[in-house]
């Protein structure tokens, strides 16, 4: 690197992250407040600092100096969202602001400077528009780099040009923010920021690595890392007013796509495309009304006319109520309309692809199921998406044709077959802790037979599948987990192994499952199966042979909540005219959950 580090401006919100909890969460920061992470202290408020509380304190240490102590959690986020206007502000006086981290942000200083009549009139005009905007206390500091202004800024100084190193000289290693070395040169003996910088670079590069050699260029004031400026974005939103108001759908609908056009043209100005947008409406009596739509893909001036007309008719006719129910209509016509692109991408992002995975045969199916949308409505064109669940039926989601694909529930990596032959029941402590289950017949254990379509089938014995050793409770697994730093037990214990069935019926059908002497087969709440299925009567049919079967997969839900609690145990049957059914038992009642192909 050459050159001189650029003169920099750097505004420094002391004890930033007790300020944004008395912003966001309102906990004073006139009384003592810390906030902790790792049980550590790493902010605290004035009042605190006045009773003996350091940052890198224990809780109990703080606590003991200060028993008067409000504890605060670390929220990284909290932070941000709370100095995001404290940047805003900084851009209503200067421009090109980057943003340090929470509680610090740094601007070029020559800008501002020649503009605001001097470095110090500039620090002084925006320290007072900060404090009268947000009502937040902060120092400027100036310097050559980033790192010289931050410290600069502790003690509200402008170093002069050029005085960045001696100004450095005399700070202590500390500054450096890096424990770890700080540690090591002071056990060297190296004490100052200026005995640092006077170490050969060679020696320092060989002795402490990269990050040791970048220090040693901080504390020499060769901060040569340019500043990455935040460009405020542009604004893309479209506004219509109407001095007539819009109360019928086909007047909307004509508005709607007038305004559509005008918001594609200005995102294809910048390059951009839309897959998020925000509809927005206000009627002559002032209510407001606001909608977001979400999109897979790219939005055309057409996708997004026929959104904003579906939502305009839901708004102003209720017709996307269902089983009779209608939203309440506004309480007069819309004045104002207005199109904000939520969510936005390089439309570079969503050009065909070379292998045709969004190429002309997925545009013109794209073109063809809009269409439809625009004629039918949005639920006319619908797309399953697979996710998590333990049930087939709580696996798939429709989602209307264009909306993002995400599933109703996080799906789980799939889980393998279960293996030939599993170890018996656990007893001992390895099993969950629960409520307590009486105590059933114990399970037979004849050897299994070759694995068939559904993996091991028994012929009288039951076949468990991986992982399941007790009763499953939702959202946690019995027994102990793997070892080796493996990844961590998927969501969804009880699920059972693919393949997946072909046909998932609406409404599960009554069935009868009787063993070969004819007695009813029921399982325990042990998971002990009486008798190996031999015959299965669905509803009033005839009794079919059962030739092969597996399970049973328990599943305990939600049984901390007894009005919500759902228990039952599924199997997988294999019948003699060649028919593969997924069974379920809930309460003593054999139901047809899912036919296999």
């Amino acid at each position: 690197m050459s050159g001189a580090p650029a003169r920099t401006l750097l505004l420094w919100c002391p004890d930033w992250p007790v300020l944004a909890a008395e912003i966001v969460d309102g906990v004073p920061a006139t009384d003592p407040v810390v906030v902790l992470h790792a049980n550590r202290v790493v902010a605290c408020s004035e009042r605190a600092r006045a009773e003996g509380v350091r940052r890198g304190l224990r809780r109990r240490e703080a606590q003991g100096r200060c028993p008067q102590l409000t504890v605060v959690d670390h929220d990284p986020a909290r932070d941000a969202r709370a100095f995001e206007p404290v940047v805003a502000a900084v851009e209503e006086v200067v421009a090109g602001v980057e943003v340090i981290r929470p509680g610090a942000c740094a601007l070029a200083a020559r800008g501002p400077s020649r503009y605001l009549g001097g470095e110090e009139a500039a620090a002084e005009r925006i320290v007072e528009h900060v404090a009268q905007t947000c009502a937040v206390e902060s120092q400027v500091g100036i310097a050559d780099g980033v790192f010289a202004a931050g410290l600069a800024a502790r003690d509200g100084r402008i170093v002069p040009p050029g005085g960045t190193p001696q100004f450095l000289a005399g700070l202590p290693v500390e500054a450096l923010g890096r424990p770890t070395l700080t540690d090591l040169l002071r056990r060297l003996g190296v004490r100052t920021l200026g005995d640092f910088a006077a170490l050969p670079a060679g020696d320092v590069l060989a002795r402490f690595g990269f990050d040791g050699a970048l220090a040693h260029r901080l504390a020499a004031g060769r901060d040569h890392r340019p500043l990455a400026v935040r460009q405020p974005p542009a604004d893309l939103t479209v506004t219509a007013d109407h001095d007539e108001p819009i109360d019928r759908v086909d007047a909307a609908a004509f508005a709607a796509r007038t305004l559509a056009e005008q918001l594609h043209e200005r995102l294809a100005a910048h390059g951009l495309a839309c897959t998020r947008l925000g509809i927005e409406a206000v009627t002559a009596h002032g209510q407001e009304l606001h909608r977001v739509w979400r999109h897979d893909g790219l939005l055309t001036a057409a996708a997004i006319a026929d959104r904003v007309r579906w939502q305009l008719d839901g708004w102003l006719s209720g017709s996307n109520g269902r089983g009779g129910a209608r939203p309440a209509r506004p309480t007069a016509g819309i004045i104002r309309l207005r199109l904000v692109p939520d969510g936005v991408l390089a439309q570079a992002g969503l050009q065909p692809g070379l292998w045709g995975e969004t190429g002309e045969e997925r545009e013109r199916a794209h073109r063809a199921l809009s269409r439809v949308q625009g004629i039918l409505g949005p639920e006319a064109v619908v797309t399953a998406v697979l996710g998590g669940g333990r049930s087939p039926a709580d696996q798939v989601r429709l989602v209307p044709w264009g909306d993002e694909r995400l599933p109703a529930r996080p799906g789980p990596p799939p889980l393998p077959a279960a293996e030939p032959s599993r170890p018996p029941v656990p007893t001992g402590p390895a099993v969950p802790t629960g409520p307590a289950v009486p105590t059933g017949p114990a399970v037979p254990t004849e050897a299994a037979v070759p694995t068939g379509q559904f993996g091991p089938v028994r012929a009288g014995a039951v076949a468990r599948p991986a992982g399941v050793g007790a009763v499953v409770r939702s959202g946690r697994r019995g027994g102990m987990a793997r070892s080796g730093g493996a990844a961590p037990v998927p969501p969804w214990p009880g699920r059972i192994p693919p393949p997946a069935p072909a046909v998932v019926l609406p409404t599960p059908l009554p069935a009868a499952v009787h063993d070969a002497a004819g007695e009813p087969v029921v399982v325990s709440a042990r998971l002990a199966v009486s008798a190996a299925p031999a015959r299965l009567t669905v509803g009033a049919g005839r009794p079919a042979e059962v030739v092969g079967w597996a399970g049973p997969w328990p599943v305990d839900e939600r049984w901390w909540a007894p009005a919500e609690a759902r228990r039952r145990a599924r199997f997988q049957v294999c019948l003699a005219d060649g028919a593969a059914l997924l069974l379920a038992v809930e309460g003593g009642q054999w139901l047809v959950e899912a036919i296999y192909d």
